[in-house]
């Protein structure tokens, strides 16, 4: 069953900066009236760590891709050729009152039905499955002396034959919530973004990216994310 009653669907074709990317969802999220979902893309290869996450571990990265610390939190992922989405939740909405775990698990699961709708043989992970594994070598690890996102499925990642395909972290506040998630390893070019969209909610509406919230944004990136205060916060 789809999740949402009705979705705002921003299809972003416009290459942002990785600062630029995080504060504009940070934007949507502010002004969200419905749950609304941003697919979006990088203006050059990048890699976004959790708020948590430490710069030391990916600061021998930045000469060769655009750094930033998210508002949500998680470990390193690495972007440019993967499908890239953030789903925005207000506080209004229904389902903004579940647990966080149950909507991270029914966005994954929208993803998982839309991916095997594609062919695919896609499951959720579970938490059995992921002890299994942790003791094993994942050849999805690219560098083992980072703490990739990608390296092992945490419960409710969306995998395919035991490799994690797509994972995403979160951030809640007052006003809403934030998913941020990254789909990679799989065909992107075979209308799954629509198809996603479409497993969320059968009444999806697009939009566009209005000139307002883009001055906000610009602002937010300039102010927080594209700072070295914040990328260097721990």
């Amino acid at each position: 069953m789809p999740i949402f009653a009705g979705l705002d669907v921003y299809h972003d074709a416009a290459a942002h900066s990785a600062a630029m990317n995080m504060a504009i969802d940070e934007t949507l999220l502010e002004s969200a009236a419905v749950p609304s979902i941003r697919f979006y893309c990088w203006e050059s290869p990048a890699l976004s760590f959790g708020y948590f996450g430490r710069f030391a571990d990916v600061a021998d990265k930045a000469c060769e891709r655009d750094l930033v610390r998210r508002w949500t939190g998680g470990g390193i992922v690495f972007h440019g050729e993967d499908l890239t989405y953030s789903v925005m939740i207000p506080a209004n909405d229904p389902v903004f009152a579940e647990s966080p775990m149950s909507i991270y698990a029914a966005i994954h699961g929208a993803l998982r039905n839309a991916l095997n709708a594609t062919g695919e043989c896609a499951e959720l992970a579970i938490v059995a499955a992921v002890s299994d594994r942790r003791s094993k070598p994942n050849p999805a690890v690219r560098d083992r002396r980072y703490n990739d996102c990608f390296a092992n499925p945490v419960r409710a990642d969306v995998t395919i034959d035991g490799r994690k395909v797509a994972g995403a972290a979160q951030r809640r506040t007052r006003g809403g919530l934030l998913q941020q998630g990254s789909v990679q390893y799989v065909d992107l070019e075979n209308g799954l973004a629509e198809r996603f969209a479409q497993a969320l909610s059968e009444a999806h509406c697009e939009k566009s990216l209005d000139k307002s919230l883009i001055e906000r944004a610009e602002k937010i990136a300039e102010q927080k994310y594209g700072t070295d205060s914040w990328l260097r916060r721990r």
